[in-house]
């Protein structure tokens, strides 16, 4: 018998795929609340031994493979190695989701390995996430206008769903000229500067984020960050001279291709039913998903832990090697039908089709 709430509460009827209600009225359920806490103490330390290969392997096939993708004659071979090339290459990136949890000095080195491994060569280093995604996790701020990182897709029209991810595309080539352009211009012109700070240096979806000046510590950070990626994007384009446009455009298009397999698994990873207004933290999570397995593809297209993310909302300073015991801890421990249940679904596909219906409603 299980003290967490049935399936049968307000909040799971709250949470059926009604597009036109936001899910803000539902009650939190302090037993899955408590049950979160207590059951994950005891792995909650971010292990060294499995951050650092992880890391650096997925980096190393990564940049590998985008070589061979390069060099290869055979097309076939090459597409094949450029595949190969986007998914290490994503699991390194999303380790950028890691650093803005885990504790300074949790991991000495990592984060400075990180920025010059995967950051700084990829154009995203971790200020872009660092400072943002935290609002995102804020009690008062998800799902509201102040979240940089949601919008209520579910509600919104049925075009703002290719559109979605259609920006993803031209991502790499916007953060070039973001770095070999737009950041040297804004040392002489300072309103360029303030405008591409507050617009431009946020991996968020929210086109109505300002994001706050840097301050103390955090500034010094971005200024080392800033030039570092604004010296590599002014190599990038300088190499053309001697070694033509098509190395960049084949790196480009393979980290273009990473952009969208993120956008894709961004897209499912809230159901983006609120509306707006401020929500419980159960309601947090069940706007939340999980793709838990069986199913083995949840680890290419949401990697680094992300597969739980409705458990991550739940415990967001848990490290992601933790995140698979803790959602079969507190499967066991609520049961089948209780709200932490809830918020587990087959796959991708499935969300994707959920959500798109949900638009179509939203039109009429």
């Amino acid at each position: 018998m299980t003290d967490c709430q049935a399936i049968e509460n307000t909040a799971a009827k709250a949470a059926q795929p009604v597009a036109a209600k936001p899910v803000a009225p539902i009650p939190d359920d302090k037993a899955m609340l408590r049950h979160a806490a207590e059951l994950t103490r005891d792995i909650s330390d971010a292990r060294p031994e499995v951050y650092w290969p992880d890391m650096l392997l997925a980096a190393a096939v990564g940049y590998a493979a985008m070589a061979g993708a390069i060099l290869l004659e055979n097309p076939l071979t090459a597409l094949g190695a450029a595949l190969v090339s986007v998914l290490a290459l994503y699991r390194a990136l999303l380790f950028i989701h890691e650093l803005t949890h885990i504790h300074r000095t949790a991991l000495p080195g990592f984060r400075l390995a990180w920025n010059l491994l995967v950051g700084i060569p990829l154009l995203t280093p971790s200020f872009m996430y660092e400072g943002v995604h935290t609002l995102h996790h804020a009690r008062t701020r998800y799902g509201t206008a102040e979240d940089p990182e949601y919008l209520p897709l579910a509600l919104m029209k049925p075009w703002s769903l290719p559109g979605f991810i259609l920006v993803a595309i031209v991502l790499p080539f916007a953060l070039v000229v973001r770095f070999a352009i737009l950041v040297p211009l804004g040392v002489i012109v300072p309103p360029l500067r303030r405008l591409v700070w507050e617009r431009a240096s946020a991996l968020s979806i929210n086109p109505t984020f300002r994001r706050r000046a840097p301050e103390g510590a955090f500034a010094r950070m971005v200024f080392w960050q800033e030039l570092g990626g604004a010296l590599w994007a002014i190599a990038l384009l300088a190499g053309t001279h001697w070694l033509g446009w098509r190395p960049l455009l084949i790196a480009l298009s393979i980290v273009s291709a990473t952009a969208v397999l993120n956008q894709l698994r961004t897209l499912v990873a809230h159901l983006w039913q609120n509306e707006g207004a401020a929500m419980t933290v159960t309601a947090q999570y069940l706007d939340s998903v999980n793709v838990p397995p069986p199913g083995a593809l949840g680890e290419l297209w949401a990697p680094v832990g992300l597969r739980y993310h409705a458990t991550h909302h739940l415990l967001p300073s848990l490290p992601y090697h933790a995140l698979p015991e803790a959602h079969r801890r507190l499967t066991q421990r609520c049961g089948p039908n209780s709200t932490y249940a809830r918020a587990s679904y087959p796959g991708m596909w499935m969300l994707i089709g959920r959500i798109a219906r949900s638009t179509m409603r939203a039109r009429r």
